[in-house]
């Protein structure tokens, strides 16, 4: 089989490809750039292709999928860059803070744990 024979793949595999391709191009790459990247994309989340021999039944990825976007929809972030310096620094002081305390409350709950399970070996003893 030739380099870039597309034989081997299933109709949904070349489907989400022509999509993933389009995508491309509407966001202004190139036909064969891509294609290219179209390809790569199926490979990376179906192994390949998926018609006849031992392939057949893995399980997809959608790696490739969840990088797209951004957490908190596309306007992630503007809410804390719009608020003042200050305002922000306020925030971060306190979160430290919480943060330092729940640390030191750990390790006490866990030096508590410890020296009672000495004092119980010891009275085992």
């Amino acid at each position: 089989m030739p380099r870039g024979d597309k034989s081997s793949y299933t109709n949904k595999q070349k489907r989400k490809a022509e999509h993933i391709e389009e995508g491309y191009e509407k966001r202004g790459v190139g036909k064969k750039e891509a294609e290219r990247r179209a390809w790569a994309t199926v490979n990376k989340e179906t192994g390949g292709g998926n018609k006849s021999g031992s392939g057949r039944g893995v399980k997809d990825t959608n790696v490739s999928a969840k990088r797209g976007g951004r957490i908190g929809g596309p306007r992630g972030g503007k809410a804390a860059a719009s608020r003042p310096a200050a305002a922000r620094s306020r925030s971060a002081k306190k979160a430290a803070a919480t943060r330092k305390r729940k640390a030191a409350a750990r390790s006490s709950a866990r030096s508590k744990t410890a020296r009672s399970g000495a004092r119980k070996t010891a009275r085992k003893r």
